[in-house]
């Protein structure tokens, strides 16, 4: 899988925090609190958990932040396209200056322990522009959202973006970081107060005991090894996974999984005026992205992504970036390429994220996602309102985000239309196999690329798996798992492996309700 911008900036660092064997942990005595999910979220929860004095533990199946939070854009911004609109319409407007105020304590707190750690923050103005009439309406009604919830936007017709456009909403003093060195000073401030953190570790069972039993492997190289499993117990889970990874609760029907895609450019020197100083984001098509990064060796360099879709029903994957390129060609001549990958987000039916209970009336597991391509403050917001939750002082917003309320009652319109894709995604996938004559093989685990006349089948809900090319993944068209070439899972809500060759019987697999 393509390293992210910010994934190779963090191999050429020296390593901030440190990492525990997973062996070490199974012989601890029952945590108070489990985090499961090393990104932002998981992170900030376990932080403020060990500042309240509680014994926690993260597990993480790959690299701590390599999930969502290493392959973001990294805006921290209040003004965010144009969701504000669809949160006042679906919930009102004392709803919609709760979610504000979510998302204001999430940035605060971040900045706040960015700058004690020494992790540069850049101060912008968050930008959302309209290329056209359509977008325009759009931007005139998120304006008026955005002023209903107390935020200090203007309209512009001009930007300093080397295009027309038809309008634009600012909103300035938001910020934008490197996400994965936040990462690593989260995870360098846990550790000094005790926690452990285990990394290539995945979660491959749960029981719901007291305390919960959690069944924890190595995963080395994105497959875990079955035959190594270790049990955690703790009073508290959390899954901090985005989706979480038990389909108890239902939460993989509830939400929409959404892959997009970033290209960094280098600009030549005598270009540097380009580099926008705003963070920018397109309220219609192109669906695009852009903000500077900083600069590395003296050059410049521009992030541009978009070119969003729902994870496994797109054209070839690699065309979406090849339109970014095109795109950054036309607007922004001379830049040079460095690096191109895209990340997973999932978007709920009801337009808010998610932080509690993952079956009404049990506060055993605990779960945490749903952020709509803004984890960056939501992430820390549903950190804020788990940990007061566990550990007291819950924030006045906090009802906001529980995933168990007439709020839900909302989003069955849009839920009933996501499972009816759903159900004609499973349908297309096996009756395009049946029609090519092709059987769904689990030999293509560990191709290079897709093998002629079939496609293995995810282990989640049996959706016929389609081809990343981009990636070079397997990724599942119903509910957003994705395998790596080896068959190791990458996202959920998967967590059984893909069947490698050497323990294939040879049997062609149907769909099974993992």
């Amino acid at each position: 899988m393509p390293a992210s911008l910010w994934e190779l900036r963090a191999d050429r660092a020296e390593p901030a925090y440190s990492t525990e064997p997973l062996d070490a942990l199974a012989s601890a005595r029952p945590l108070d609190v489990l985090v499961v999910g090393g990104g932002l979220t998981g992170l900030s929860t376990a932080l403020l958990l060990a500042e309240a004095g509680r014994r926690v533990a993260v597990v993480e199946s790959r690299l701590l932040g390599a999930g969502t939070t290493g392959r973001s854009t990294a805006k921290l911004s209040l003004l965010q396209g144009t969701h504000l609109q669809q949160v006042e319409r679906l919930h009102g407007t004392k709803a919609l200056r709760q979610y504000v105020a979510a998302h204001r304590a999430g940035q605060e707190w971040a900045a706040q322990v960015a700058e004690a750690e020494g992790v540069p923050l850049q101060r912008r103005p968050a930008v959302t522009y309209a290329n056209g009439a359509a977008g325009a309406r759009r931007l005139r009604r998120e304006l008026a959202a955005a002023e209903r919830a107390g935020l200090p936007v203007r309209w512009s017709e001009d930007t300093e973006l080397p295009f027309g456009v038809a309008g634009s909403i600012w909103l300035d003093g938001q910020l934008q970081t490197d996400p994965l060195a936040l990462v690593a000073a989260l995870a360098d401030r846990c550790r000094r107060l005790g926690v452990p953190l285990v990394e290539r570790a995945r979660v491959t069972a749960l029981r719901d005991r007291s305390p919960v039993q959690v069944d924890v492997a190595p995963a080395p190289h994105g497959r875990a090894e079955a035959d190594a499993v270790r049990t955690l117990e703790a009073q508290q889970v959390v899954l901090a996974t985005n989706v979480p990874l038990l389909d108890r609760g239902g939460f993989f029907a509830r939400m929409a999984p959404q892959r997009s895609y970033s290209v960094a450019f280098t600009l030549p020197a005598q270009r540097v005026t380009d580099l926008p100083r705003g963070m920018y984001l397109s309220a219609d098509a192109p669906s695009r992205s852009v903000r500077d990064a900083g600069s590395e060796d003296g050059s410049p360099v521009l992030l541009v992504g978009g070119d969003g879709h729902t994870t496994g029903r797109s054209r070839p994957t690699s065309q979406h970036l090849d339109s970014i390129r095109s795109w950054t060609r036309e607007h922004y001549p001379g830049a040079t390429e460095q690096v191109a990958w895209s990340a997973q987000d999932f978007s709920p039916h009801h337009a808010l994220p998610y932080a509690g209970p993952l079956v009404p009336g049990n506060g055993r597991i605990l779960v945490a996602g749903g952020f709509s391509k803004w984890g960056m403050t939501g992430g820390v917001a549903a950190a804020l309102a788990l940990a007061g939750d566990l550990a007291g002082g819950a924030p006045d917003w906090r009802d906001l985000l529980q995933p168990w309320s007439r709020r839900e009652l909302k989003g069955l319109p849009t839920s009933a239309r996501l499972n009816a894709e759903v159900a004609a995604a499973m349908t297309l996938g096996w009756a395009g196999a049946a029609a090519r004559r092709c059987g769904l093989r689990k030999d293509a685990v560990g191709a290079t690329s897709p093998p002629p006349g079939g496609a293995p089948v995810c282990t989640h809900l049996g959706g016929v798996l389609s081809w990343n090319d981009a990636e070079r993944s397997w990724d599942c068209p119903l509910h957003g798992s994705r395998f790596g070439a080896d068959g190791g899972v990458l996202d959920g809500p998967a967590v059984r492996d893909l069947v490698p060759p050497a323990e294939s019987d040879g049997a062609t697999p149907g769909p099974t309700a993992g």
